[in-house]
């Protein structure tokens, strides 16, 4: 298995990566925006995205692409310009990356590179299970973890050929210590 999510360019770089993100900022000066706490912002602040969101939420539904994309566009109008942002955490499936895609060149700007990290799916399974037991996370446990991977098969691998087919893709290791993986991050975000 792999694990991998987009990158885009405003003005000079862009990353979304997720795990590298604070690593590549501090490197690059880029603005991290976790697409989940822009719409917990969003319903904090009480905003009509937010009350919108809030009640997909109330209901046990998960809020849709389209208003994802609304407040990511809220967002992403907030920051910019600036020197780079990273979209941490979006997008996850076809849909939203041709959401995205439409999204950005409303504004000028577009995706310019995927970081697809390949990790083999044992790894994966040791990082998360490791990580709920430091972190306390309850559904960081084998059963959950086996079910994220389904999903991640069948709803975001497919991103990697989209991306692939867009020339965007650049495949990078994501075995190995913090430290090789953040420096082959930075030599992709450099080339860019």
């Amino acid at each position: 298995a792999v694990t991998g999510v987009a990158v885009t360019r405003i003005d000079t770089q862009i990353l979304d990566i997720r795990n590298q993100t604070i690593c590549c900022s501090r490197t690059f000066t880029i603005t991290n925006t976790n697409i989940g706490h822009c719409h917990l912002a969003e319903i904090k602040a009480g905003t009509e995205l937010g009350k919108t969101a809030q009640s997909y939420i109330d209901d046990g539904h998960l809020i849709p692409d389209a208003l994802m994309i609304e407040i990511l566009a809220h967002k992403y109008d907030e920051l910019c310009p600036c020197e780079g942002l990273i979209f941490d955490g979006f997008p996850r499936t076809v849909p939203q990356a041709e959401a995205l895609k439409a999204m950005l060149a409303e504004r000028g700007t577009s995706v310019s590179a995927m970081l697809e990290l390949a990790v083999p799916e044992a790894e994966l399974m040791e990082r998360l299970i490791l990580r709920g037991q430091t972190s306390g996370r309850a559904d960081d446990n084998e059963e959950t973890i086996k079910k994220r991977l389904s999903v991640y098969l069948t709803q975001t691998a497919p991103l990697i050929e989209w991306y692939e087919k867009e020339g965007l893709r650049h495949a990078i290791n994501g075995s190995g210590t913090l430290e090789s993986i953040n420096a082959a991050l930075c030599n992709v975000i450099d080339s860019l």
